[in-house]
């Protein structure tokens, strides 16, 4: 039975490939974008949308809004959620005034827990113009509590915003602009932790493989911690501003060049917020192009993983026999999906 159902793959694989190669098909990449959608009219309205954070159970989407019926302030962050994946988004709910205030409130990013939520504010008591601060709550079903800043380690006295938390929690990304050591505009910083209950410690810069002498920010780290996306107003994009990723073989490896995420994505308007579905087949992001609802919308677009596995500019035969070969190992080489 056994080889009867890797006889069976191999020839799912044979078919899969020769309609590629038969269709002209030819890949230099890992994944492609497919056409983008906007979000709808349940989240997006004729107000501002952004900054979309989607729960690990794919149950919950934070977001923020900037003026939107029923905030507390100008920017205000926003909750919609969904019994099962399978259901649209429900109607936006505002988190009240212990997470909203009269300041602005963007960003939103939750933990792959469900029971952190990062953000950054101008709100009073913090150290510079923006500070990323969190809040907690001690089940799904509680109430969010007070904010707290995370203090003069990760925040100083320049401008701090956009926190992105690796899933295990360890790692934050975020953008700073001004900070000492960095390029002169918005950069990308991350702080580290040994574990959840430790302190954070110092930020360090990405360096010039990431960082550029123009802006970098609003960082989203992947699942898997290997795909760093980010927006960007450096050459080489389509618009004012631009989303890319920089990827790593392993979390312990350098960041490589960063890539501009392409046309089917980005385009003359301005495109910003990268956020993930869990599953790593959905890009979310904001933009003000033609066919929103309003002045920026949230839309989404589906990520196509590519099975040029042995990296030859050619999907073939050769692609399908590395498969069929590590068919039930762990061989990254044939991780085709975007991310675990």
């Amino acid at each position: 039975m056994k080889w009867q159902n890797g006889y069976r793959m191999r020839i799912v694989l044979i078919g899969v490939v020769a309609a590629v190669v038969l269709g002209g098909g030819n890949a230099k990449a890992d994944f492609t974008f497919g056409e983008p959608t906007n979000l709808g009219t349940t989240v997006n309205s004729s107000a501002d949308e952004g900054s979309l954070s989607v729960s690990a159970s794919c149950l919950e989407s934070y977001f923020a809004s900037y003026n939107k019926p029923g905030g507390h302030g100008h920017y205000d962050i926003w909750v919609t959620k969904r019994k099962t994946i399978d259901e649209d988004w429900g109607s936006p709910v505002n988190l009240g005034p212990t997470i909203n205030s009269p300041s602005r409130e963007i960003a939103p990013e939750i933990s792959s827990d469900g029971l952190t939520l990062y953000f950054h504010s101008d709100r009073p008591g913090g150290y510079g113009d923006r500070d990323i601060w969190m809040t907690r709550r001690a089940s799904m079903s509680d109430h969010w509590r007070e904010p707290e800043n995370l203090g003069p380690i990760v925040n100083s006295p320049y401008d701090e915003a956009h926190p992105s938390i690796s899933s295990d929690g360890l790692s934050l990304y975020f953008n700073s602009d001004g900070r000492p050591g960095g390029y002169g505009e918005a950069d990308l910083w991350v702080a580290t932790r040994l574990t959840t209950e430790d302190p954070w410690s110092p930020p360090v810069h990405l360096g010039p493989m990431v960082n550029s002498s123009h802006s970098e920010f609003n960082p989203e780290i992947s699942a898997d911690g290997l795909a760093l996306f980010f927006v960007s107003n450096r050459p080489g994009g389509f618009g004012g501003q631009d989303l890319w990723v920089t990827i790593r073989a392993t979390e312990n490896d350098d960041w490589d060049t960063p890539l501009n995420l392409g046309p089917m994505v980005n385009n003359s308007s301005g495109d910003g917020g990268p956020a993930l579905y869990e599953d790593g087949f959905t890009l979310y992001f904001n933009s003000d192009r033609t066919g929103g609802m309003g002045g920026k919308d949230i839309w989404q677009a589906p990520i196509i993983p590519i099975v040029d596995i042995n990296g030859d500019g050619i999907v073939d035969s050769a692609d399908m026999c590395i498969m069929v070969d590590h068919w039930g190992t762990d061989e990254p080489l044939c991780d085709i999906g975007p991310m675990p």
